[in-house]
This record gives C-alpha cells, structure tokens and sequence, in this order.
C-alpha cells in the first residue's frame, strides 16, 4: 500500500498534470481577478487561461508591499506594485488565494 502511494505521489510531482487525475479541479475561474500568493511572490491579474498546472494572467502586476492585508483587498490600496501586463504562475506554488474586487493596478509605484 505504502509503495503505491509513493509511486502515485512521485508520478503527480513529476508529470506535467496532464496525466494528474486531479489537474482540473480548481477553485479559479478565467475572466475573474485573483490576489494570488505564492511561495516566494505575490500577484494580482485576471485569469486569461488555464493550462494543466499553469495559470496566464493578464493585466498582472507583482506586488512586493501590500501594506495592510485587509486595506489592499477592501480598498485595492498597495504600498508597492509593479505593473508587468502578463504572468504565468505555476498552481503548484500557490499558498493561497483571493478574489480581487477591485482594478487590476497598471502603473508601478
């Protein structure tokens, strides 16, 4: 039993998801906006397309400072953005995720 949950763990970290039984299921939806944290970075943009493990954002921006985390979602105010138009996040790397109700930031600050 042990080795075949080994095998299935081994398989799911080195395929590409198109052979991940689970590949497909998500929470996000193409056309809506994400605040999206990821292990090292975080994002804001609108999901453009979904392909495997992979998530294209457009209207993206990386945001190194969203001041207080509660302001930036209620009120789209973020203490240091950089516009970068497109983004390509791997959903393998995502902490966590929020809906973004506010524009998509265009200029860097």
């Amino acid at each position: 039993m042990k080795e075949g949950l080994n095998e299935k763990l081994i398989e799911m970290a080195v395929n590409d998801g198109s052979k991940n039984e689970c590949s497909n299921e998500h929470p996000f939806k193409i056309g809506e906006s994400y605040f999206i944290r990821t292990v090292t970075y975080h994002f804001i943009g609108t999901i453009k397309e979904i392909m495997g493990k992979w998530i294209v954002l457009k209207d993206a921006s990386w945001v190194a400072d969203s001041g207080r985390f509660h302001v930036a979602l209620e009120k789209g105010e973020l203490s240091e953005v950089e516009y970068m138009d497109k983004a390509i996040i791997n959903m393998d790397t995502i902490t966590d995720a929020t809906p973004w109700n506010n524009k998509n930031p265009k200029e860097s600050k």
